[in-house]
């Protein structure tokens, strides 16, 4: 095989973009006895993946049993959902009634002053759109002058 095509396909190769048949075509060309000098430091790489893929395991191998696991998980989503109820309960009837008003009467008199602050702005911006009112009615009475 060419010594271009060979170091192509081993630059892929170590790209991760090569494909099987690729690979074996580099596990082949590695197990010979004529590679290219600069190439010697991959042979030994190469002969070992050829020689890993004749290993077998005789060790047993023991899967776990396999277990209802959609029971326990709805009793698990059943007793979290009971403790939030509770815990929004609890809240609920706390003794922090009191700190709820003071916090509303705050929030009611922000509104109020806000309120007023809003009445202020909106009478000022009306009298200044009732002065350009007048001039308006000074352009047009300038423009029936000048037809």
């Amino acid at each position: 095989m060419e010594l271009a095509k060979i170091e192509s396909v081993l630059d892929r190769y170590f790209e991760g973009k090569t494909t099987l048949a690729e690979e074996k075509i580099l596990r082949e060309y590695f197990s010979e006895n004529q590679v290219a000098p600069h190439l010697e430091v991959y042979k030994n790489l190469f002969i070992g993946l050829k020689n890993s893929q004749a290993e077998v395991s005789e060790r047993e191998v023991i899967l776990p049993e396999v277990t209802n696991t959609s029971n326990k998980r709805w009793w698990l989503s059943l007793a979290a959902s009971v403790v939030i109820v509770l815990g929004v309960v609890g809240l609920q009837f706390s003794g922090n009634n009191n700190q709820l008003t003071f916090e509303e009467e705050q929030a009611l008199a922000e509104f109020n002053k806000t309120k007023e602050t809003l009445l202020l702005l909106s009478k000022s911006f009306n009298k200044g759109t009732g002065e350009l009112a007048v001039l308006g009615e000074f352009t047009e009475a300038k423009n029936k002058i000048l037809k």
